[in-house]
């Protein structure tokens, strides 16, 4: 789709459609500029109430030949004194459904209008370009009736300022980005396992010259000590992978950013069986891998001067007579040995072989993404990814990141209060806290216990990578980690 600014008259589009704003406090000026072309048609809509300020309602207005567009959407914004970046969000994907649904090719959308607070127009077009393009995926992959095409094919930003094309590129590479996330997460898992993982990183690195890969297989693993990773994977037919992609656009000796995925493809919960209703969505226990995917495709199309590693530990956790037991002992890549107590906690098993063998690349900062625990639903529900980190800089630089391009996180704590919850009479550490409590943070223990020699955070995304089986994958946290990566270069 091709985006472009227009700082010309609102009476001089040549769009099929034309997206304006109404707020319920204030008259916005593409409104009143429509207002003056057609005094009466105006004055009688308001005064019937036709147009309606209810942030996100759209009202359309077809056939007035005196209107500078065949269809003029009017999408409700709430009050000016209230709106913010929240309701930005609402409004833009309204207008993308109403664009869709309106069959329209070409578009203009009044971006002055809807500036809050203290973002600047730069941030808007970002946004807005990332926001139609993400409202426009529709999941059809494995359906035999495809989506209606989307017909939209070009959208001009009605805006004074003209600096807008580094945002409206950031904005296409991360929507494609969290596209390419949403995808790979919502595909079944009979078609996206490990092996499939691996095939999508060799193309994204046949694709972009500064992209590589390499696959490490099970016996790979074994030579490494991947004790931890392959117990999660033994019971599956679907042998493991240890997929790294390296982006090189920095200098040689510039140490590299360390992204690394929980891949798991499928997870049943292996001997410690989870509940029949709702495992279909253990498809999506991969949005980490897959998020991955998608900050790597996005830097491949930015091609910012940095150097990023992303590693996928990706696996399938599988109940078979060669699954792991509860009460097994197993030993990590660090030498560190850990009593499984719950097969279901498999996810820090994969991660933290995974956490070990990053060390290799001398990293500047590594943060793993995953879909680790249910306990984190339970405490920031499906709002903000939890932050963890054992650096307090990088901590809040990745808050920051997804407060910038919002994509939110919040920061939660690593205390050693709660590492007496690991022990165990048997092994270095367990693999679940002893009780229920604090189960996002015991968790992100576990992990830490690994990153000792490096820079780490952890995010879990068990409430941001999905929410609904109807809307699948959110592709988040792209945002906030292209984000945080694009903030390295100043």
């Amino acid at each position: 789709m091709q985006f472009k600014v227009n700082s010309g008259a609102i009476s001089d589009i040549s769009s099929d459609a034309l997206v304006v704003f109404r707020f319920e406090d204030q008259d916005t000026a593409a409104l009143s500029a429509l207002a003056e072309k057609n005094r009466t048609l105006f004055s009688a809509l308001l005064d019937k109430g036709v147009l309606s300020a209810k942030p996100g309602q759209v009202t359309p207005l077809l056939g007035h030949a005196d209107l500078p567009a065949a269809q003029i959407l009017v999408v409700g914004a709430g009050k000016a004194e209230a709106f913010n970046e929240n309701t930005f969000v609402k409004v833009i994907r309204a207008a993308a459904t109403a664009l869709k649904t309106a069959k329209a090719s070409s578009a203009s959308l009044a971006l002055d209008d809807i500036k809050p607070g203290e973002r600047t127009v730069q941030w808007c077009a970002e946004k807005a370009t990332e926001l139609l393009l993400t409202s426009l995926y529709q999941y059809d992959t494995t359906k035999s009736t495809k989506a209606d095409q989307n017909l939209l094919e070009a959208v001009d930003f009605l805006a004074k300022e003209q600096n807008l094309d580094l945002a409206i590129k950031t904005g296409k590479a991360l929507a494609h980005g969290m596209n390419v996330a949403r995808e790979l997460g919502n595909l079944p898992a009979n078609i996206c396992n490990p092996a499939y993982l691996a095939e999508q990183a060799e193309n994204l690195a046949d694709a972009y010259d500064e992209i590589s890969v390499e696959v490490l297989h099970k016996g790979q693993m074994e030579s490494l000590g991947m004790g931890a990773l392959l117990a999660v994977a033994q019971g599956s037919a679907n042998t493991p992978r240890l997929i790294v992609i390296q982006y090189k656009g920095g200098s040689s000796d510039q140490k590299p950013h360390v992204l690394v995925g929980k891949g798991l493809t499928f997870d049943s919960g292996g001997v410690s069986l989870k509940p029949a209703q709702g495992m279909e969505d253990m498809k999506y226990d991969m949005l980490g891998a897959a998020s991955v995917m998608g900050t790597l495709s996005a830097l491949a199309e930015l091609k910012p001067a940095i150097n990023v590693v992303g590693v996928i530990a990706a696996a399938e956790n599988m109940c078979s007579s060669t699954a792991t037991r509860p009460g097994d002992v197993v030993t990590s890549m660090a030498g560190k040995t850990i009593e499984i107590i719950n097969t279901d906690a498999e996810g820090r098993l994969v991660l933290c072989d995974a956490l070990a063998y990053v060390e290799r690349f001398e990293p500047a900062s590594v943060i793993d993404i995953a879909t680790l625990t249910g306990a984190v639903i339970i405490g920031l529900g499906h709002h903000p990814t939890a932050v963890y980190a054992n650096n307090e800089t990088l901590q809040q630089q990745l808050v920051s990141a997804g407060q910038a391009c919002w994509d939110r996180g919040w920061p939660m704590p690593l205390w050693e209060d709660y590492r007496e919850e690991l022990d165990s009479p048997y092994a270095d550490l367990r693999n679940i806290g002893q009780g229920r409590a604090a189960g996002s943070i015991t968790a992100a223990m576990f992990l830490a216990e690994f990153t000792k020699g490096y820079n780490w955070a952890h995010l879990d995304i068990a409430g941001t990578g999905w929410t609904t089986a109807k809307e699948g994958a959110t592709g988040r946290p792209v945002g906030m980690l292209t984000q945080y990566l694009l903030d390295r270069l100043s």
